[in-house]
């Protein structure tokens, strides 16, 4: 617990560091808030001001005379009607304000992350689990901003504790010095509750965000989970770190149920005090009543700017923690630098060039290693290896998905690390062996919102064998999917994926595994109409191929073939070439052909549509 109240204390001077950066990028809006908030707090101690000159100039005449004029009614309800109107106006300023201010600055920080997890390379996203960046996205930056909303009231009933304390003096000098003597007491009772529920306030955030991760992961395994049978454990995860979060916030609120009353209680003790010694002066004739009682009241006024500033710092370790969760975003390392060069080689098949290729997960481990090739326009090469021998990784470097340690991949006489953003991926594709589809018709899964007819569609989904049974679904391309596509069978989903890649016309066309799912006869046609009909334009070759591929029907579809072995090109040359030479390769491709997995089996990834 030491550690906590450390980053409790500490956490006073973060909070306000934060706010002042919403401050700087939203003056505009924090000034008219604040505006609205000294409206208010001026005209609630006008309130008092109102309420003393009534009983002075109205009520005790009144008992004194026993009547009321008409005149001093009206004044009374012109001037209580006047404040409560124009208070109501600093209200509207100072809420609006805040709200726009809390929701202008947690879209900024939205997009600032949205960007940030798009220019990181995959190997960042590979250490950091979804649901931990879902709650940097969503709930850390909530809780970054939760203290804009209590902010301008904060600045405001500062403000109308500066007003409220001067108009006591003009009021009492005597009464005014009795009336404050409960603000030491105040002050103590806000500090000691800071320091201790804002260390368990941080604790709580940090656990929002484990239980996060840990929903996350179990609901996007959920088949996994249930197939296993692993439910009651999974539920037990979650359950655990759900009720730690439990007996955080139970402890947070003991916390506040027990210094509450005591906040509240504290003014209203100085009040009795301020009448007790009050009368004794009306009596000495030393002070009138309507000074008493204005006194008292702005004695329960000023009460609640200091509850209303603790209210402020009490959003404080949340907002650090989020604040601090967000950055560590926003500063993270490893952004990939981009050239300016733009592409280049017309529409027709590119021309792709591996020299010196190295890349390693773990130091002194490389899995790639001094990895050169070329491919000519328009030409196909299979990509073959063991398991582990870093096919589904040379795919990932070819698209610059990461970047190599060593090397450079080149596309058409520039290496892909030249190219200015986006070039890259308006020449080259990579369809991979999961095929992630969206919650979205067919439409919008292959063109995902770029200007594509559906004459272009059609044929993408024609050339990946995907065309039949898109026709046959009751609204063909508006037909929705479902989340991840699950109407589809996996080999539809497969085909679907690659009519994706397709519909861009791609000059370099990578398939990492990509037609797994579909059966022999499909995935041959499939790879027969990738060499003779995609073609980047009228007149133009067709686009260059890089297939990750295991039975001997594809592999012999290929112009040439790698063999991957040990990170490195143990041979290459023709199937029918490596076949007669390399016992090794030999032996691999026979095991695949063995392997059902590989194989294929009838109906595996046939047309049906599951509903």
């Amino acid at each position: 617990m030491g550690d906590k109240r450390a980053d409790g204390r500490g956490s006073t001077r973060a909070g306000f560091a934060v706010l002042a950066v919403a401050i700087r990028r939203e003056p505009w809006i924090f000034t008219l808030s604040t505006l609205g908030s000294v409206l208010f707090g001026a005209l609630t101690v006008a309130d008092a001001w109102v309420l003393g000159w009534s009983t002075d100039n109205v009520v005790l005449p009144a008992f004194e005379t026993g009547e009321v004029g008409a005149g001093s009614l009206v004044a009374i309800l012109a001037l209580f009607v006047g404040v409560a109107i124009l208070r109501a106006v600093g209200i509207v300023a100072r809420r609006l304000g805040a709200g726009i201010m809390q929701y202008r600055m947690q879209a900024r920080t939205r997009r600032a992350v949205t960007r940030q997890y798009l220019s990181l390379p995959m190997e960042w996203h590979q250490r950091h689990p979804t649901g931990e960046l879902l709650s940097n996205a969503n709930s850390d930056v909530e809780a970054a901003w939760g203290p804009i909303a209590p902010l301008p009231m904060a600045v405001g009933t500062v403000a109308m504790m500066v007003i409220a304390v001067g108009q006591m003096f003009l009021a009492d000098l005597v009464l005014a010095l009795v009336g404050l003597l409960v603000f030491p007491a105040v002050i103590a009772v806000n500090v000691i509750y800071q320091n201790l529920a804002q260390g368990w306030m941080t604790r709580a955030q940090q656990l929002r965000a484990e239980v996060s991760e840990i929903a996350h992961e179990s609901f996007d395994g959920a088949m996994v989970v249930k197939t296993l049978g692993r439910e009651p454990e999974e539920t037990a995860r979650f359950a655990a770190k759900a009720e730690e979060l439990r007996d955080v916030n139970i402890r947070v609120g003991r916390i506040r149920a027990a210094f509450d009353p005591a906040l509240a209680a504290l003014p209203g003790i100085g009040v009795l005090f301020v009448l007790a010694f009050g009368v004794s002066r009306v009596l000495s004739g030393a002070a009138d009543a309507g000074d008493v009682v204005t006194v008292a009241y702005l004695l329960t006024i000023v009460s609640f700017p200091i509850r209303s500033i603790g209210w402020l710092l009490g959003e404080f370790p949340r907002s650090v923690v989020g604040y601090r969760r967000v950055r560590a975003v926003l500063d993270a390392a490893g952004e990939m630098p981009y050239g300016e060069s733009p592409a280049t080689g017309g529409r027709s098949g590119a021309r792709l060039d591996v020299d010196g290729l190295g890349y390693r997960y773990v130091p002194d481990q490389p899995l790639l290693e001094d990895l050169t090739f070329s491919v000519e326009p328009g030409r196909t090469v299979a990509l073959v290896g063991a398991t582990a021998s870093g096919k589904s990784t040379l795919t990932t470097l070819l698209t610059r998905l990461v970047d190599p340690d060593s090397g450079q991949v080149v596309v058409d006489g520039t290496d892909v690390r030249d190219l200015a953003p986006g070039q890259l991926a308006a020449m080259v594709s990579l369809v991979p062996q999961t095929a992630f589809l969206f919650d979205d018709t067919v439409r919008g899964n292959i063109t995902l919102g770029a200007d594509v007819g559906d004459a272009d569609v059609w044929e993408a989904l024609r050339i990946a064998q995907g065309d039949g049974f898109v026709a046959a679904l009751p609204a063909g391309l508006d037909a929705r999917l479902g989340e991840r596509g699950t109407s589809l069978s996996g080999g539809q989903r497969q085909r679907i994926s690659l009519a994706r890649a397709l519909v861009r016309r791609p000059r370099l066309l990578i398939l990492d595994d990509a037609t797994s799912a579909v059966d022999p006869e499909v995935e041959g046609r499939i790879l027969a109409g990738l060499r003779s009909g995609l073609a980047a334009g009228d007149g133009a070759d067709g686009s260059t191929l890089v297939v990750v591929a295991y039975r001997k029907a594809t592999i012999a579809l290929a112009d040439e073939v790698l063999h991957l072995e040990g990170g490195r090109i143990a041979d290459r040359g023709t199937h029918a070439e490596l076949l007669a030479r390399n016992p090794s390769y030999a032996r691999l491709v026979n095991a695949y052909e063995q392997d059902p997995d590989h194989a294929g089996h009838p109906g595996h990834g046939g047309e049906e549509v599951r509903t």
